[in-house]
């Protein structure tokens, strides 16, 4: 008998992470970008490489995509390209940190003529949502400064709540703005958007359609990352996650791979949140796989949140509740750790070959020659992803 529980198993089910095409892309570190055979030549083969996890895990019924890295011609034949794999056009993502424009910020900028600009950006990528079904638009902004007096830090909060303001009148009746933070990098003195508070007083001030997006890598080292969970859950704000792991800074490394225990947490307040399965919680990842094999690195990151996420809904609610009033400390952490010691990787992959999956998803992949495939028939493939 399988250690997951038929309603716990109906919880795995409803389970969809949002893969980001940018992963499919050429990637590297600050010094070296490095080419892979079979490199997407355009998004179409991106969604191609996306569809492919989805197909053996049943676990990334969605693409997201960048604007400009994933500009076409026709979004309507890229959004029914999409449909005909089995999976969707997901969130638009937007790009005001590659144009010289934006050496000292896009939405904050002193210039209005530059800020005019970097709206526009958005509401063209607002247009790019009503044509492929997306419902969010997420703003990573890369912008702050290096110095102290550099910048009338007030003064580019009320640009950025003014700039915000006009993308968000724009926002359709069923769409949504999701802003992200980070706490440093590029601008090393101070960055606009540093920490969730401040993505949440900024989608705040806008209104209900606003959300906060939790970047897991965005975060200074000891940071509890699943009491902000906990948090934005609470106060109804947490539109979305960019999953992935960290070693120093901002690695986007696969989730999961540094501190498997984190993600573990991060899951449980999820659940206790309400946050799994719900259409206002999107589950996603955000990572560059530099070394290994991107489309393997992806379904490795999703694997890694399923294994998670059953996990933490091992946890036995009535003993966790019952230590934590009685002031039993041990016996709560206890609880916790029963469940996050727990292998749960037989009983996933019996449950996935009762639904017509392979057990091992990355075994059935490597057998099935598609990266061998496209090696040889993709030549010059050089669609950008982080660092390229």
């Amino acid at each position: 008998m399988s250690i997951l529980s038929p309603d716990q198993l109906a919880a795995l089910e409803g389970q969809g992470i949002e893969l980001p095409s940018w992963a499919f892309g050429n990637s590297g570190t600050r010094f070296k970008v490095f080419q892979t055979a079979g490199t997407p030549r355009d998004p179409f083969e991106k969604i191609s490489d996306a569809a492919q996890v989805n197909k053996y895990t049943a676990l990334a019924p969605s693409v997201a995509l960048h604007i400009p890295w994933d500009v076409v011609d026709d979004f309507a034949a890229l959004r029914k390209h999409a449909e005909d794999l089995g999976v969707e056009l997901g969130t638009i993502n937007s790009n005001t940190f590659q144009d010289d424009d934006y050496k000292f910020g896009a939405l904050t900028h002193e210039d209005a003529a530059v800020r005019r600009k970097a709206i526009d950006h958005h509401l063209r990528c607002i247009d790019v949502m009503d044509e492929t079904g997306s419902r969010d638009l997420k703003i990573w902004l890369a912008e702050g400064s290096n110095y102290p007096g550099q910048a009338d830090l007030r003064g580019r909060q009320d640009r950025l709540h003014d700039s915000l303001q006009e993308i968000y009148a724009r926002i359709g009746d069923h769409q949504r703005l999701v802003l992200e933070y980070k706490f440093f990098e590029p601008a090393f003195y101070h960055t606009d958007v540093p920490d969730w508070g401040t993505s949440y007083v900024q989608v705040a001030a806008l209104g209900e359609k606003a959300m906060v997006c939790l970047d897991t890598g965005h975060h200074a080292p000891g940071t509890n990352i699943e009491f902000i969970v906990m948090q934005l859950l609470r106060l109804g704000r947490l539109g979305s996650f960019d999953f992935n792991s960290r070693f120093y800074a901002d690695d986007d490394l696969i989730v999961g791979s540094a501190d498997p225990f984190q993600l573990f947490r991060i899951l449980a307040e999820v659940i206790r949140g309400g946050g799994l399965n719900n259409p206002d919680v999107a589950f996603m990842l955000d990572q560059c796989h530099n070394v290994e094999s991107k489309i393997q690195g992806q379904m490795r990151s999703v694997l890694n949140v399923q294994e998670m996420t059953a996990r933490a809904l091992l946890i036995d609610k009535d003993a966790l509740t019952a230590a934590q009033k009685s002031g039993d400390v041990l016996v709560a952490h206890e609880v916790y750790m029963d469940a996050f010691s727990t292998d749960v990787r037989p009983a996933l992959a019996e449950w996935r070959e009762s639904r017509g999956l392979p057990a091992n998803p990355l075994a059935a992949f490597r057998a099935s020659g598609y990266e061998q495939q496209v090696a040889e028939e993709r030549v010059g493939g050089v669609q950008a992803s982080w660092g390229a």
